[in-house]
């Protein structure tokens, strides 16, 4: 076989595998959908599909669960759907009967999990993603042998939504674009995905949208998860948590 057809055919390896890959997660998503009546009880299954599947696919520094951020004054964030949150140096704070707490700094992205994108649940995204941005985050220093490093800058929390399908037709025409432009910057998202319709990625200046980056239903989940990979990516680890900020509540 020569070169240029050994390259194509592990190009068309690579595609068999992503394509089987989203028929695989498609599957696994629609059946809490197909299988559960009750829309409450089918939202709830529909979280917990897209949490396994963050759980089975990301690297293992990175946890998925549905939680409660705090921060070190005792501020708290709405219970969000999926918390990607670091799991390598960070404690979970408290975990009882369902109810999940991680500290602030801890936190790479939240998740809000719904049935359809719509202007509604966009929205509603984006005010669960500011209730954990407008949390304090510490940063300490890092201790190694020679000394220690400084304490590194907070990185920017992702925000994000995923659903099922969209309720607009096309689902991301100029509807879609007029809610994602009335967001403020703590209300942003950042990237999404439709399982019937496509997944998204916007790009921002510091004060609008520069860029959306749309990929079709065929392969909307895979192109999702590296989408999410490459962000997650970008945010290198989470800042070291000043502990002495967290000991001063538990003394006063």
């Amino acid at each position: 076989m020569g070169k240029y057809n050994m390259v194509n055919a592990m190009t068309d390896r690579l595609k068999e595998i992503f394509t089987g890959l989203q028929e695989r997660l498609e599957g696994e998503l629609c059946g809490s959908r197909t299988a559960v009546a009750h829309s409450g009880a089918r939202g709830e299954a529909s979280e917990q599909d897209w949490i396994n599947l963050f759980k089975q696919h990301l690297p293992n520094r990175y946890q998925a669960d549905k939680a409660f951020v705090i921060d070190s004054t005792g501020a708290c964030s709405d219970q969000i759907d999926i918390v990607i949150y670091d799991r390598q140096y960070s404690p979970i704070l408290y975990n009882q009967a369902g109810q999940q707490y991680v500290p602030a700094e801890s936190v790479y992205a939240v998740l809000e999990a719904k049935q359809d994108l719509s202007r509604e649940h966009i929205i509603y995204a984006g005010e669960k993603a500011a209730s954990v941005r407008k949390l304090k985050r510490t940063s300490a220093s890092i201790p190694h042998a020679g000394g220690s490093y400084g304490a590194r800058p907070l990185p920017r929390i992702i925000g994000g939504i995923v659903t099922y399908q969209s309720s607009w037709s096309p689902p991301f025409g100029q509807p879609f674009k007029d809610v994602l432009a009335e967001l403020d910057n703590e209300h942003r998202l950042d990237i999404g995905c439709a399982l019937t319709a496509g997944s998204f990625e916007i790009t921002y200046s510091t004060d609008a949208i520069i860029d959306i980056a749309i990929s079709g239903q065929e392969r909307s989940l895979v192109q999702f998860l590296f989408r999410l990979l490459k962000q997650l990516q970008s945010l290198a680890t989470a800042p070291a948590i000043e502990y002495d900020a967290y000991l001063k509540q538990l003394i006063d």
